[in-house]
């Protein structure tokens, strides 16, 4: 309790709140809960029910294209000319120019090279191209 003197008036009190200790708390709690949220993300074991849902069928065999470091094309592993390219990939896709096709090349293969097949392959209707490469935990 807090008390104030006025000249010409008795002694009277101040009813003023003391937050300090207040700040002290929560500033405490803020603390807590900063290093308890993290330990809260336990994974929890939950036995799953089984379900009587068809399976989806697995994916389609992929169709995969390879440009050799010597500029020479492989569709699924069949040795072919640049200009029989459309009709390679069509009968590997069934005639399904919406499947997907892994495009690997050689990585001495020149830059260029390799998007002028991807414009080979925008030119024979096939839009769906992934690049494929090895996996490494750092760069060469």
């Amino acid at each position: 309790m807090a008390a104030r003197i006025d000249p010409g008036d008795e002694i009277g009190e101040t009813h003023e709140i003391n937050v300090t200790p207040f700040i002290d708390v929560m500033l405490v709690l803020l603390i807590i809960f900063m290093i308890a949220a993290p330990l809260s993300t336990v994974d929890v074991a939950v036995d799953l029910p089984t379900s009587s849902a068809q399976s989806n069928p697995p994916p389609e065999k992929p169709v995969t294209l390879t440009l050799k470091s010597d500029l020479s094309l492989l569709v699924d592993g069949q040795q072919l000319s640049r200009s029989n390219l459309a009709a390679a990939l069509d009968r590997a896709s069934n005639g399904d120019r919406t499947r997907r096709v892994f495009l690997r090349a050689d990585k001495s293969v020149a830059y260029g090279e390799v998007m002028a097949l991807m414009d080979d392959l925008r030119a024979a209707s096939y839009l769906k191209v992934d690049l494929v490469g090895i996996e490494s935990d750092h760069r060469q």
